[in-house]
């Protein structure tokens, strides 16, 4: 979406001054209520659809959309939401890998619900001169800013918030002046996912990597990121990431790196 890469170029102005903090988070969603295990539905490959994942019994909550919420499959909202806004929080800062990870979070809201993962989570990513921070609580509807989802790109001199509806700039204030300009709500103006799929499919026809907009090591990188914090959280412990060696600095964090395959699938191999 346009308003997304305007923001992008306003943090990259320098503007907002040093920027020691980006926030992004997702409130919202219910819980899952705890369905009983049912015969698989007609039509459906239950082996196939399990791929490498374990072998479990077919219950509706594993399957279409909710399968995100267990581990065997997906990381939560964590991996689920966080893909989408880290994204731009690691675009706009021109950032590579965190060197300490640490998260903290459980099934608070709804402890009894048939979710795996956290319903209340906050990750907390060191790069050193300035950290980015993840939060989500399910559930709840009125986040950061009174927003539901989004960036909060904090610097020195203000504060730009950004979402998939806009963005604004808050300035912060000395002397009761303001630093900065403030930016009144840029809304947004476009559909963003039809776009992406035209640039996709343009440099797919025209086997062009370098016609994407978002290339696959924009998505590999943000996925890497997102599940470090989960790992974090699963570890209990503040981990160091090794970016020359591509792992943690600690065995225990290591073995979540590749999962365990089945069904005769193997990890594949380059």
């Amino acid at each position: 979406m346009q308003h997304f890469q305007d923001a992008v170029n306003y943090v990259q102005s320098g503007k907002l001054g040093k920027i020691r903090l980006v926030k992004a988070w997702n409130y919202g969603g219910s819980p899952v209520p705890v369905q009983p295990d049912t015969s698989v539905p007609a039509g459906v490959h239950y082996e196939k659809w399990l791929g490498p994942a374990p072998e479990r019994p077919f219950n509706p909550n594993r399957f279409h959309y909710n399968f995100r919420w267990f581990y065997d499959y997906a990381g939560g909202l964590m991996t689920d939401w966080g893909v989408h806004l880290i994204d731009y929080a690691l675009l706009a800062m021109q950032a590579g890998y965190p060197k300490r990870i640490t998260a903290a979070g459980g099934k608070y809201g709804f402890p009894d619900d048939a979710e795996e993962w956290p319903d209340t989570l906050t990750a907390l990513f060191d790069f050193d001169d300035f950290a980015i921070q993840w939060e989500h609580a399910r559930g709840i509807g009125l986040g950061p800013f009174e927003r539901s989802h989004g960036i909060a790109y904090v610097g020195e001199n203000g504060t730009l918030v950004l979402d998939r509806g806009g963005w604004e700039v808050i300035p912060e204030k000395a002397n009761n002046q303001d630093k900065i300009e403030p930016v009144a709500r840029q809304k947004a103006t476009d559909n963003g996912l039809d776009k992406h799929t035209y640039n996709f499919a343009e440099a797919a026809i025209a086997n062009r990597p370098d016609l994407a907009h978002a290339p696959i090591t924009a998505g590999t990188h943000v996925a890497e990121v997102c599940h470090m914090g989960n790992i974090a959280w699963l570890c209990g412990e503040v981990l160091h990431w090794d970016a020359a060696h591509q792992q943690f600095t600690t065995s225990k964090a290591n073995a979540w790196i590749t999962p365990e395959y089945h069904h005769q699938i193997a990890f594949p191999k380059v």
